[in-house]
């Protein structure tokens, strides 16, 4: 799919109709390791997803939590394709914010055929947990032909 309009709205168009991030994470060495996750968002800023802490983007969370991401549609025609691309800082949702991050993470679950999630879901012993990356930039590949030619967007 094919957005137009300003900086942010074809930003919040990528992100809105995507499901899944790539999160680029990188461990105690700077060995980089990337996943793709199905998310949600609040406002574009702060992405949720569900993984077991024992994956390998989560234990590098744990000591590095600084990450990337990219939002794109991997079905569009080449050359065509844009994307959203971040800085963020990632980190489990635990304690009395898990409660209205898990209902923005279940309420675009079911919105796309997903189940409801709760708290209950993601605690300690249930395998899986909430995690939270708060973006700190947004860009867009500028489609004037240069390579690499990104332009910052502002999401407020």
């Amino acid at each position: 799919m094919q957005f137009s309009g300003t900086p942010a709205e074809i930003a919040r168009g990528i992100i809105d109709t995507n499901r899944y991030l790539v999160l680029a994470t990188a461990d105690r060495a700077g060995l980089p390791w990337s996943s793709p996750v199905y998310f949600a968002h609040r406002e574009c800023r702060e992405f949720f997803w569900l993984s077991s802490p024992q994956a390998t983007h989560s234990r590098n969370i744990a000591v590095r939590p600084q990450v990337g991401i990219a939002v794109f549609d991997s079905s569009v025609p080449i050359g065509t394709g844009q994307g959203v691309y971040m800085s963020a800082v990632a980190e489990p949702v635990d304690g009395p914010e898990a409660e209205n991050a898990i209902e923005v993470f279940s309420r675009r679950s079911v919105a796309h055929g997903g189940r409801v999630w709760t708290v209950g879901d993601v605690q300690d012993g249930s395998g899986l947990r909430l995690y939270r990356a708060v973006a700190e930039d947004h860009s867009i590949l500028a489609k004037d032909g240069q390579p690499d030619h990104r332009i910052p967007v502002r999401l407020v």
